[in-house]
């Protein structure tokens, strides 16, 4: 599996005609996009994905005018990492999905000649606004993407919508935010995420230091356009593992998330951070003093336990937005496990995941499949053991005094999931396997489950997604051969039962 270091090295250089007026290559891009899906039953059918080639993470979701927009890093040419534009899809409920043309593509010989990278939408004096990442080559004193072949300058800069179907963007000329703060010899300098407070706009970019541990950087702006560094808003401690990629051992924060939520059991408004680093995704949930704007973190967890062995997270670079009831929604690349070349050779990689909404309760990040997503279901399913590929299973893990045995979701090919946790030993930890691999994922939980957990999975072809007590999410990739089993069965026994099994089928949204 590709991280997103990794793709990052193999950079491609644009080679698109330079538009002197400053906006991106869209209409020539589109005009290159295949429109045709490709048929593989190992697609998803009811997750958004393009139409083919590559995508990896999520870029300025954001609702305006009545529709969800949703855009995200894209290669238009091939179904590996590589020429990084921003592709686009519109919904009217955040499941139902019409892809659009490209929205934001390289334009050689600027700052983002090299790629557009990840950033965020807002909205500033009426217009949708996309603050992001741009890559071009530099001598390598200015490199923050340091590959001795090819070094890198990464930059942010600013796109204003110029139509309210955010299908055309005029890029300012030159970079908003056009190097590290002076003096400091970073690990990486990308995925900006503004947000206003009043009338003064703060971003957070994601970076590190070599040798000491990873960051987000904090600015503030009146417009956007002019950017003052405060100081880092979170720091983390470097692993003291050596090793080539500083996302992988500690020193480089990517894709880092900060956002205002309501703590449903005391009604304090808390702040939480999100960012991915050694092969994770972690949030943290604390206290932001607004006079010195410094961020206190209080607790701290990870956002998905899905796993490719043991230190690999397949639900990366997640990001969220308002829903149109001010709700807070998250979404997140769903990553390919095969190898390069199965998936290069299919024509596609990678999916985003269900929205998801986000709460807090005692400072504990709780997760659960947004709503809308019910608005997928066709049908309910009366038959445990005539399940479809795609559908929808819920229960409830009642605890029970029998001895301990796992909860088991298989198909004809065997098990697909497993889930256990002994109370009477230990009933803070939860193991899951995911059937092909001997060693469990232990999460150690800040409590036990609750007395009546609840269990909601969703099957879609190669996908699995998890959600366990509406706190511990579970991402998971499997690829059958042969179209996928219709018959899942599921069984209990030891400290927990299963009681209120419901099961839906779920339409696809993409033509079959």
């Amino acid at each position: 599996m590709p991280t997103r270091r990794t793709v990052l090295k193999t950079l491609a250089l644009a080679s698109a005609a330079t538009l002197s007026h400053q906006r991106t290559l869209a209409a020539q891009t589109a005009a290159q996009e295949p429109e045709t899906p490709i048929h593989d039953p190992l697609r998803p059918s009811y997750h958004y994905l393009p139409a083919r080639n590559w995508m990896n993470d999520p870029c300025g979701p954001i609702y305006f005018h009545g529709q969800y927009h949703l855009f995200h890093q894209y290669n238009p040419n091939a179904a590996v990492w590589g020429d990084m534009n921003w592709a686009h899809a519109v919904s009217p409920d955040m499941v139902h999905w019409q892809r659009l043309p490209v929205a934001l593509s390289p334009t050689p010989g600027t700052a983002d000649a090299q790629g557009c990278f990840t950033g965020t939408a807002v909205v500033h004096d009426g217009r949708p606004t996309f603050l992001y990442t741009g890559v071009q080559t530099a001598p390598l004193a200015e490199a923050t993407l340091t590959d001795p072949k090819n070094p890198l300058r990464e930059s942010q800069c600013l796109a204003i919508a110029t139509d309210d179907t955010l299908s055309d963007w005029k890029k300012l000329p030159a970079p908003v935010i056009s190097a590290p703060p002076p003096g400091m010899k970073v690990t990486g300098f990308r995925d900006p995420s503004p947000w206003r407070d009043g009338s003064t706009w703060y971003a957070v970019v994601g970076s590190g230091i070599a040798g000491k541990g990873g960051m987000v950087l904090l600015y503030r702006s009146p417009d956007l356009r002019t950017w003052e560094y405060l100081h880092p808003l979170a720091e983390g401690q470097w692993s003291g593992k050596p090793g080539s990629d500083p996302v992988d051992t500690g020193e480089m924060w990517e894709c880092p998330d900060f956002f205002p939520l309501t703590d449903s059991s005391t009604k304090a408004q808390k702040y939480v951070l999100i960012h991915s680093s050694e092969g994770k995704v972690i949030w943290q949930s604390g206290v932001l003093d607004k006079t010195t704007m410094r961020f206190q973190a209080q607790k701290t967890g990870e956002l998905d336990y899905g796993r490719v062995g043991s230190n690999r997270v397949i639900f990366y670079a997640p990001k969220t937005q308002l829903d149109a009831n001010g709700n807070r929604i998250l979404w997140g690349w769903i990553a390919e496990t095969r190898p390069e070349a199965d998936y290069s050779r299919a024509g596609w990689s990678g999916l985003m995941s269900l929205p998801r909404l986000l709460t807090l309760h005692n400072g504990e990040l709780h997760m659960q499949p947004a709503a809308q997503v019910a608005r997928l279901r066709s049908a309910a399913l009366h038959s445990a053991a005539a399940h479809p590929d795609k559908h929808e299973f819920l229960a409830t893990l009642q605890q029970s005094t029998s001895a301990s045995a796992p909860y088991m979701l298989s198909n004809a090919g065997g098990p697909v999931l497993a889930v256990r946790s002994d109370l009477s030993q230990d009933p803070k930890t939860l193991r899951i396997n995911n059937g092909t691999s001997a060693q469990d994922i232990v999460i150690s939980m800040p409590d036990a489950l609750s007395e009546q957990a609840s269990l909601h999975v969703f099957i879609d072809n190669s996908v699995l997604e998890i959600f366990i007590d509406n706190r511990f999410c579970f991402t998971h990739r499997f690829y059958a051969r042969s179209p996928v089993s219709p018959l899942v069965t599921l069984s209990v026994a030891g400290q927990y039962k299963v009681t209120g099994q419901r099961s839906f089928a779920l339409e696809p949204i993409w033509p079959v």
